[in-house]
């Protein structure tokens, strides 16, 4: 199977690359499977119905979430009618679950979305909640894993991948907006640290600079909105996943200008 995993899509500008991108890119790669974060789509806080609709109707399969998922009071209600996750390791009495199965191109996939624990709000542990899940799906006789770690800290993520490796099919890191120059194979296991965002490139992680900036300077807060207009990007890394091993993997960054730029996964 050809799965894709694209990152955390930002705003309208996000959502417009999207649009206009994503099912022309599933068919040059021949894409099977698209996951994405959705945590930033709604005007870079959490993500409404509408959104929702627009953004599978744009050839997305599932979305994954992270500390924003909460943002918008009528999340708690989509997840029964969309392809939602959010963190598995919040309590198990929070609404929507951050584990789903699906059938992709005659096998199983297991998607699973964890939250790590610096700098963000308090959750379960993720190690203990991913050594936990992956066994259980394992037993069952799922082996094509592919995580979306949500986390500010590389070093959590880069964890995950040492625990994990030969385990699962793929690791991506979600969160900081910035995208990572380590995307390889190791152990079978397809990992990337962070795939960085989906929409607006040429301000400070997709929002308009001028907030950021004066909290800086002032230290004071502000409200960090998403610009109207802007130069756009779209960041998503494809996986070749095979009996729960992967076996290829490249990124891809396609701007609103036309350029597009590949990097192919180094194997360790």
């Amino acid at each position: 199977m050809r799965i894709a995993f694209i990152g955390d899509i930002i705003g309208r500008p996000g959502r417009t690359m999207i649009k206009i991108h994503l099912k022309k890119l599933k068919e040059e790669h021949k894409i099977d499977f698209v996951i994405a974060n959705y945590e930033n789509a709604s005007h870079g806080f959490g993500l409404t119905p509408k959104n929702a609709s627009e953004l599978f109707g744009s050839g997305i399969d599932v979305m994954t979430g992270g500390n924003h998922s909460w943002d918008k009071k009528e999340i708690h209600g989509m997840f029964e009618t969309f392809e939602l996750l959010r963190p598995h390791n919040y309590p198990p009495e929070v609404s929507g679950t951050g584990c789903k199965v699906y059938e992709v191109a005659g096998e199983k996939l297991a998607v699973l979305n964890l939250m790590g624990h610096y700098a963000m709000p308090m959750v379960e542990n993720p190690f203990r909640c991913a050594t936990e899940t992956i066994a259980a799906l394992r037993e069952e006789g799922i082996t094509n894993i592919f995580i979306d770690m949500h986390a500010e800290a590389t070093s959590e993520k880069r964890g995950l991948l040492m625990m994990f490796k030969s385990q699962v099919s793929a690791i991506v890191g979600t969160h900081t907006h910035v995208g990572t120059d380590d995307l390889q194979i190791d152990g079978s296991t397809g990992y990337l640290s962070d795939i960085g965002l989906t929409g607006c490139r040429d301000n400070v992680i997709g929002m308009d600079a001028r907030t950021p900036i004066h909290r800086f300077m002032t230290g004071l807060p502000g409200r960090f909105e998403v610009p109207e207009k802007c130069k756009s990007i779209l960041q998503m890394v494809i996986f070749d996943i095979s009996q729960g091993k992967c076996e290829n993997a490249f990124k891809i960054k396609r701007f609103d200008d036309g350029r597009e730029f590949v990097t192919q996964a180094w194997v360790e």
